[in-house]
């Protein structure tokens, strides 16, 4: 490689980008939400794997929960008071799921609104 072309890649190589706690939280979350739909498009048959996603997006919430029960955490009370509902939420009918007894998508919108959040989007 002569050194007109070594300069070139030097100096306009891509940056990584930054990644903040939004972003992470974001990918974690859309990960997880997209395991849930595609498990639960199999039907009967995607069950064991529904069960896998489903275990993944407890871990997740409660991850969250521990962070918002943390001293440090920067969000407002209300806000916290709001996503430890949507936890104790999800937890429960994560098991009625689990049991057959009710359907993912709850889990779905609530993950999805959660993304809009992260994203600033209230809509």
């Amino acid at each position: 490689m002569n050194a007109l072309l070594k300069a070139k890649s030097a100096y306009s190589a891509a940056q990584a980008p930054t990644r903040t706690a939004k972003n992470l939280e974001y990918e974690a979350i859309a990960r997880v939400t997209r395991q849930l739909v595609l498990t639960a498009q199999k039907g009967r048959d995607g069950f064991p794997e529904l069960t896998s996603a489903l275990t993944k997006n407890r871990k997740l919430w409660t991850i969250f929960v521990s962070d918002l029960a943390s001293k440090d955490n920067p969000l407002p009370a209300d806000l916290k008071e709001n996503l430890f509902y949507l936890a104790e939420f999800t937890r429960q009918h994560t098991s009625k799921v689990l049991q057959r007894k009710a359907d993912v998508r709850p889990l779905v919108e609530i993950n999805t609104a959660i993304m809009r959040g992260l994203r600033g989007g209230a809509s």
